[in-house]
């Protein structure tokens, strides 16, 4: 009984050890090296190359994409993106109350929550998910700040079959380098981001052209009052 107790002993501290390192000491090293390594490929690059989309990814600093980009994707994506800390409470609970009313089913998520997510975890929205998400969230904004998460979100997210981040974006789209975006442009980009599958920046509809539009106006309040200074200082 003893040798057991001693055996079970051993496997519970054993396995306790391999949930502080994969659970906790995992995700903070990880996050602590993408603070300054670019993060590699994502669980949703890999679905889609599976699916047959390609890859197309060429990481660009912050310093080397339009400042219209980044106030484009704020305008569109996060308002108060400045102003949060990874959780924007006020969009979640109307996004809750659009959702229970039976309408489209809208999101509340931050680019801090979106930059986790696309990172960190895989396509899914269980709870478990969404907690590993929140988890995620809180690292980065204390562990990278808002430069880096905007850095880190404008290279990784999806803007097109096979296409990720800002210059793979524009060279697809307009044939330019993300740092030569005029704001229009910018704009469009920033516009197809919630169905980036379904709409395109280049050859843009009806809709596409009046969010767009919308997105170039609040792109300017954003500049005007100062709404990304976290950003571009």
């Amino acid at each position: 009984m003893a040798k057991q107790r001693g055996f079970f002993g051993r496997l519970f501290r054993g396995l306790f050890l391999l949930v502080l390192v994969f659970g906790l000491i995992g995700p903070i090293l990880t996050t602590a090296i993408y603070r300054f390594v670019p993060p590699p490929i994502t669980w949703l690059m890999i679905q889609r190359v599976v699916e047959g989309k390609g890859f197309d990814r060429r990481w660009r600093s912050l310093d080397d994409i339009s400042p219209r980009l980044v106030r484009a994707v704020i305008a569109a994506e996060d308002a108060k993106f400045c102003d949060h800390n990874g959780f924007d409470f006020e969009a979640l609970e109307k996004a809750a109350a659009n959702n229970a009313k039976g309408r489209k089913i809208r999101g509340g998520s931050t680019i801090s929550q979106q930059t986790a997510k696309n990172v960190f975890l895989w396509p899914d929205r269980s709870y478990v998910r969404k907690g590993l998400e929140a988890y995620f969230t809180v690292l980065i904004e204390v562990i990278w700040g808002k430069p880096r998460i905007m850095e880190v979100y404008l290279n990784s997210i999806e803007w097109g079959p096979g296409v990720y981040g800002a210059e793979a974006a524009a060279r697809k789209n307009f044939g330019v380098g993300a740092d030569k975006l005029t704001p229009a442009q910018a704009a469009r980009l920033a516009a197809i981001l919630p169905s980036p599958l379904k709409w395109r920046a280049a050859k843009p509809g009806p809709y596409v052209k009046r969010r767009s539009g919308k997105i170039t106006r609040a792109a300017g309040t954003i500049n005007r009052e100062g709404m990304a200074a976290c950003v571009l200082g």
